[in-house]
């Protein structure tokens, strides 16, 4: 076992140039979510030129590809990345800064794709080594509803072969270079948008008795939604209810509008739970609407389910990360409230979500989606090496059998 760590480290290292450079594209050329034609001919393109047969359009922007080693109708191990980028303006004054106004890969999803490209000509390398088949997705659309993981599953992403596990990785910018963590379990929550229209009778500001002002009414469902959390949710129950836009539809300093829209989400890690809670906030801001004199129209864009981790696959992430980077660099996290529609994969397939640590230790910390965001490229290696590794070993040992 350790001659096979050393090999695919040295692999890893002898490539870590090549690797950057592709990520260092794929930074300079970001695509929004559902226009990735640009990534995926420039993925597709990469996989080719290894040897493989890359089906592309899958789901509208995805790819797909597959290795088959010996006996390759034995098992199958599923290696997922994503690869839009957000509509955030970069200002990390990075040489390979984004060319794209407006558009940044602010959140790392340049450096997921080009880790599993990397970590697939590790295993081409090492072809001889494992019965079973790979495959190897690459989704568009994470940061959009419905999700490209939902999207390509409905266009026919497992028609011909569902896989027995699948693993993915997100960088974590709160966690230092050569950290990795997992969570068995429930990880990541649920999320759902909403989106309120509240209708009063707009007026003169100075003669606010003959209107139904729509901005007080929001201000009072906006106030009134805190029960969601505060009393209707069970303490165990993780739960966020946040409005992160109010906006007021042809108002004044002295006019009274018609109309207010707010947005918002609602996240969770239980589907009972979760369906209770859109009926209570359906309730609430209906009812003060209508306590007051107005009207509340309530949308709710039913998104992605909670991510599961199944336990053994977890474990078996964690034991390899221990084994290819020491028990000391390896972690177990707590619940994050932040989604991911990988996690429509996972509930179809035993799964584990895991993350990689990107934060240079001395630098000043940027998040996620943010326009300053900035990746410790070493980590590239190690995570095209990590990946290999824990495909290889997933072959090996074969959960679900």
């Amino acid at each position: 076992m350790e001659n096979l760590i050393d090999r695919i480290k040295q692999l890893a290292h002898a490539q870590r140039e090549e690797v950057i450079e592709w990520r260092r594209w794929m930074h300079r050329h970001p695509d929004l979510s559902q226009e990735e034609y640009g990534t995926m001919e420039f993925v597709a393109e990469r996989l080719r030129a290894m040897g493989l047969e890359p089906k592309t359009g899958i789901g509208k922007t995805g790819t797909m590809a597959l290795l088959r080693g010996k006996d390759p109708d034995s098992y199958c191990v599923a290696l997922r990345s994503d690869y839009d980028a957000l509509p955030i303006t970069e200002c990390t004054g990075l040489p390979f800064a984004s060319e794209k106004p407006g558009v940044m890969h602010a959140c790392g999803h340049d450096m997921h794709t080009c880790s599993l490209l990397g970590a697939i000509k590790i295993l081409i390398q090492l072809r001889d080594q494992f019965s079973g088949t790979l495959m190897f997705i690459f989704e568009p659309s994470e940061e959009k509803y419905p999700g490209g993981a939902r999207m390509m599953m409905e266009d026919g992403l497992f028609d011909d072969i569902t896989p027995d596990e699948i693993y993915s990785f997100h960088c974590l910018p709160e966690m230092d270079f050569g950290k990795v963590g997992m969570r068995k379990g429930k990880y990541m929550a649920s999320t759902d948008e909403l989106y309120w229209t509240v209708k009063g009778l707009g007026g003169h500001g100075a003669t606010p008795h003959l209107s139904v002002d729509p901005i007080v009414v929001a201000s009072h469902i906006v106030i009134a939604l805190q029960q969601v959390v505060s009393r209707n949710a069970a303490p165990m129950m993780p739960t966020v209810l946040t409005i992160g836009k109010i906006q007021e539809v042809g108002g004044r300093t002295n006019i009274i509008p018609d109309m207010v829209k707010m947005e918002g989400i609602i996240r969770t890690f239980d589907e009972k739970w979760r369906l209770e809670a859109h009926e209570k906030i359906r309730k609430i801001s209906t009812g003060v609407a209508e306590a007051m004199g107005a009207e509340c129209d309530l949308f709710i864009d039913y998104g992605y389910p909670y991510v599961f981790n199944d336990d053994a696959c977890t474990q078996q992430v964690h034991d390899n990360a221990c084994a290819f980077l020491g028990e000391e660099n390896v972690e177990w996290l707590d619940l994050r409230m932040t989604a991911e529609d990988f996690a429509f994969f996972a509930q179809k397939i035993p799964a584990c979500y895991f993350r990689i640590g990107i934060h240079e230790p001395g630098t000043p910390f940027s998040n996620l989606h943010r326009p300053n965001l900035m990746v410790d490229e070493r980590s590239l290696e190690l995570a095209n090496g990590l990946i290999a590794y824990n495909a290889l070993m997933a072959l090996n040992n074969r959960i679900k059998q």
